[in-house]
C-alpha cells in the first residue's frame, strides 16, 4: 500500500475547532467489519454495542501543559512545545522559530522558569536544559498551555480555555503531550452505564507522544516507522486481559494507542505481560491483530500514521468508504470530532 492510498479531501470546515458543549453528544459512525456496512448513530448509543463480558481498556495518560511562550536574550518570541524528557533531564523540543535558538542562548519564560540551548539534533529538534526556581513539574503547570494539535485554532490568551475538555475523564497519570482523543466522548455516566451491562473495564497507561502525530515521511508504507513511546500496564490489566482472551471474550480498545500499547504488548512477549515497557510496534499492511477485537477512534488525517493504522484494522476499502461517508453527512473530524466505532 501506498501512503497516497490513504488520502481523501477534507473541507476545511469539518476540522472541529471546539468540544461540544457535552462530551457525549457527539456522533458515532459504526463500522461492521463482517458485513462491510456501517451506520450513523451518536456516542450515547454506545452501551448498545456492548455485549456482557467484553473487555473495555481505556488510556488513562494525563496531558500537560507542554507548550510555553519565552522570550531570547534579545526580546525575541519562542514558542517551545515539549517533546520527551531524556535520560540527563536536559528535554527535546520543537521551537517555533527554531533559527533563533543557537547553542549557549537562553529562552526566559518566568522569573521562575528559563533554559539554555544545549543542541540542536538533525531532524530539527532542539535540547534544552532548564534553571528553574522551585519545582519543574509545578511550574510548567501553572504557565504552560495545553499542547492543541496545530489544526485547532487558538488566539494567544492568558486563559487556558482547554485544559479541562482536552483531557478524559479518567487521566490519572501526568505524562502525555496529546491527548487520547477517543476517549473525550465519555462522561462519568457513561462508564458506569457500561460497566452495569456486565462488562469489564480496564487501564493502561501510554504517555501519546511526537510520534503519534509525526508525518508519515515514506511513500511506500512497509517502510514507515513510528517512534516509540512508554507505557505501563498493571498486573490487574494483565489478569483482566488473559482471562478475556482465553475465555473467547471481545476485547475493546479505546482509542489508537491503547491499540498499540496492547499490540506491542502481546507481540513482544508473546502474551500480556505487566510492566513498563516501549511501544516500538508499527502496524503497517499485512499486519495481524493479536490482542484487540473492537476500536473506538475519532476521525484522523489524511496519509497520518493513525490512518494507516485503523485502515489495517478495519481493511482498507471498507474505512475509506466509511471515511467518505463521513465528508459526506458532514462528521466533525479530528481531536474534537466524531467518533468511529468498528466491530
Amino acid at each position: 500500500m501506498r501512503l497516497d492510498d490513504l488520502d481523501y479531501a477534507l473541507p476545511e470546515e469539518l476540522i472541529a475547532q471546539q468540544p461540544l458543549d457535552r462530551r457525549e453528544a457527539s456522533r458515532m459512525l459504526v463500522v461492521d467489519r463482517q458485513s462491510s456496512c456501517f451506520k450513523d448513530t451518536t456516542f450515547t448509543d454506545i452501551s448498545n454495542y456492548f455485549r456482557e463480558g467484553d473487555l473495555v481498556i481505556l488510556n488513562d495518560t494525563k496531558v500537560f501543559p507542554a507548550r510555553l511562550d519565552g522570550r531570547t536574550e534579545t526580546g525575541a518570541g519562542v514558542e517551545i512545545f515539549l517533546v520527551s524528557e531524556l535520560a540527563d533531564g536536559n528535554w527535546q523540543v520543537l521551537a517555533k522559530p527554531g533559527r533563533r535558538l543557537k547553542p549557549g542562548k537562553t529562552v526566559t519564560f518566568s522569573e521562575a522558569l528559563s533554559a539554555k540551548i544545549v543542541d540542536k539534533t538533525e531532524d530539527g529538534k532542539v535540547v534544552i536544559a532548564f534553571k528553574t526556581e522551585g519545582d519543574l513539574t509545578d511550574i510548567i503547570d501553572k504557565i504552560g498551555q495545553t499542547p492543541l494539535p496545530p489544526y485547532i485554532k487558538r488566539e494567544k490568551s492568558a486563559i487556558d480555555a482547554d485544559r479541562e475538555r482536552y483531557q478524559t475523564v479518567y487521566a490519572k497519570n501526568r505524562g502525555a503531550i496529546a491527548a487520547p482523543t477517543a476517549g473525550l466522548h465519555f462522561t462519568p455516566e457513561l462508564i458506569e452505564k457500561v460497566r452495569t451491562l456486565g462488562v469489564e473495564i480496564a487501564e493502561l497507561t501510554l504517555h501519546v507522544g511526537y510520534g503519534t502525530f509525526e508525518p508519515v515521511r515514506v511513500d511506500n508504507l512497509s517502510e514507515h516507522n513510528v517512534l516509540a513511546e512508554r507505557y505501563e500496564i498493571s498486573e490487574v490489566a494483565v489478569d483482566a486481559l488473559t482471562r478475556a482472551k482465553t475465555d473467547g471474550r471481545r476485547i475493546v480498545a479505546i482509542g489508537t494507542t491503547t491499540t498499540r500499547a496492547l499490540e506491542s504488548n502481546i507481540s513482544a512477549f508473546g502474551q500480556f505481560t505487566a510492566g513498563r515497557h516501549s511501544a516500538t510496534l508499527t502496524i503497517t499492511p499485512g499486519y495481524t491483530f493479536k490482542a484487540v477485537d473492537a476500536l473506538l477512534t475519532n476521525f484522523h488525517l489524511p496519509k497520518s500514521s493513525l490512518l494507516v493504522l485503523v485502515s489495517v484494522f478495519g481493511g482498507h476499502e471498507l474505512i475509506m468508504r466509511a471515511y467518505a461517508h463521513a465528508v459526506a453527512e458532514r462528521y466533525r473530524f479530528y481531536s474534537y470530532g466524531d467518533c468511529m466505532l468498528m466491530v
